[in-house]
């Protein structure tokens, strides 16, 4: 994949070098072509990912981002729960300490 990259690349430098190229790509319709080519990739990503979503809501699925939410969230109650647990380990000895001491 990396060597098909490489020679498009290059093919484009060489296309970018001639000068009748040059001159087409100063003309504005071209360009704004050329944009739009250029985010058709994009978009094509975005709105299969959207559909992708809808299908999962109708389906009653979880979606990615989702599942990194819910993950995000049960780590920090498990933070949360461990220095709760540390609290009241640490305190316990305290307390007994302060109820022998009454005593």
């Amino acid at each position: 994949m990396s060597t098909l990259k490489k020679t498009l690349m290059q093919k484009g430098m060489q296309l970018m070098a001639d000068p009748r190229v040059q001159k087409l790509m100063q003309d504005e319709r071209v360009m704004k072509a050329v944009m739009a080519a250029m985010s058709v990739p994009g978009k094509a990503q975005s709105m299969a990912r959207e559909r992708l979503e809808n299908v999962a809501k109708a389906m009653a699925l979880a979606t990615e981002g989702e599942v990194k939410d819910l993950r995000r969230t049960v780590r920090k109650l498990e933070e949360e729960l461990a220095k709760v647990k540390a609290d009241q380990a640490g305190e316990k000895p305290a307390a007994k300490k302060k109820s022998t001491a009454a005593e």
